[in-house]
């Protein structure tokens, strides 16, 4: 008998709407979508084929009872969605960050540690062609031993005042601001390419004081921008910036110096195969590296996201759960990640050098 494709219910369609191509493509049943926005959470449904629609997402795991679940919610979710889903025996793909802070992030490694689960973050920039290709480089001694890292993740979403706030402001729905929004992905290449970072120093500001959460006269009080210096395992420095509220700018980038070479990584979201970033290298003058092809994707910027960056995480995720190997970015690569960002939330507010949990 052959064996039906694995179904997949997504909890939260904002950036959640990016793994339903992702999903589809390696060949999946997408089963159901949850959205308290019912209309919109219909509208979703429909053009991407799937039959359930719900506004509660405890609902969503009893009456659809997925394999796997997608958690793309506001972090403050992310726990006892988790915990939920793990005690029905599903399989977890939680977008970043993880949780509000580390020891929840724990209680989620935990849980599926107990229920023998599969569990991943979503760190999906690991997957852009050449990033890909820096990782294999960095493998294969390019740069040697590091002297000195330098990262940014760059947008401008709400660099005017008048933009509508989300709960991205709040730090009780969010956790952390631009830099669990944004920077962790800069903190989870660092990791992924270089070690551990070891201890970090933080400053960060809010761009308009006057904006308020949604809902409520409330003060926004997670941080529009955010520059950290770091120290890692091995003694290398690394500085890192994010920032929401950069003008032009949409893109990410890493350079990395070393005894041996340089690596100069950078992907914009603006032009043909964007998807794909950008390479350079060498000792003195840096070249462009090639890094493969360009395949065209269809659809508009979610769905190439979905299909160029989140669909090989989603391969791994469903070899993980075929041989039971744990596939990285793990949920213990979001914990860790998230023991970074407690650590730059807490040198932020009271200044100083702050050592990672």
């Amino acid at each position: 008998m052959t064996k039906l494709a694995p179904t997949v219910g997504i909890v939260g369609l904002g950036f959640g709407r990016a793994h339903i191509p992702a999903f589809q493509q390696e060949g999946c049943r997408v089963v159901a979508v949850c959205q308290r926005d019912q209309a919109s959470a219909k509208a979703t449904a429909d053009r991407y084929g799937v039959p359930q629609i719900f506004g509660r997402w405890e609902d969503m795991l009893e009456t659809a009872r997925p394999e796997i679940v997608v958690i793309a919610t506001p972090p403050r979710l992310h726990r006892e969605i988790a915990l939920a889903a793990f005690a029905r025996g599903a399989h977890v793909l939680c977008e970043k960050p993880v949780a509000m802070t580390r020891a929840e992030a724990q209680a989620m490694v935990d849980a599926a540690a107990r229920a023998g689960r599969v569990a991943m973050t979503g760190f999906n920039w690991r997957f852009a062609p050449a990033m890909q290709r820096f990782n294999a480089m960095v493998r294969d001694g390019a740069v040697g031993r590091v002297f000195h890292l330098a990262g940014h993740w760059l947008g401008a979403r709400w660099a005017e005042e008048g933009v509508a706030p989300t709960w991205r402001m709040d730090r009780t729905q969010a956790g952390h601001g631009v830099m669990g929004d944004m920077g962790v992905h800069l903190i989870d290449l660092v990791r992924w390419n270089f070690g551990e970072i070891r201890r970090v120093s933080a400053h960060a500001g809010i761009a308009y004081p006057s904006r308020t959460v949604p809902g409520g006269t409330k003060p926004a009080d997670a941080e529009d921008f955010c520059t950290v210096i770091g120290e890692l395992a091995s003694g290398a420095q690394v500085t890192l910036t994010a920032s929401r509220v950069a003008r032009g700018m949409n893109e990410h980038a890493l350079e990395a110096f070393g005894a041996c070479g340089a690596l100069a990584f950078r992907q914009g979201r603006e032009g043909a195969g964007w998807w794909v970033g950008e390479l350079r290298a060498g000792t003195n003058n840096l070249q462009l590296v090639e890094v493969g092809a360009v395949q065209a994707i269809d659809g508009d910027q979610m769905e190439i996201i979905g299909r160029a960056t989140i669909a090989p995480l989603v391969a791994r995720l469903l070899e993980g759960i075929r041989t039971g190997a744990t596939p990285a970015p793990s949920l213990e690569d979001g914990l860790r990640a998230q023991a970074v960002l407690d650590a730059v939330l807490a040198s932020a507010s009271r200044g100083g050098w702050v050592e990672v949990s």
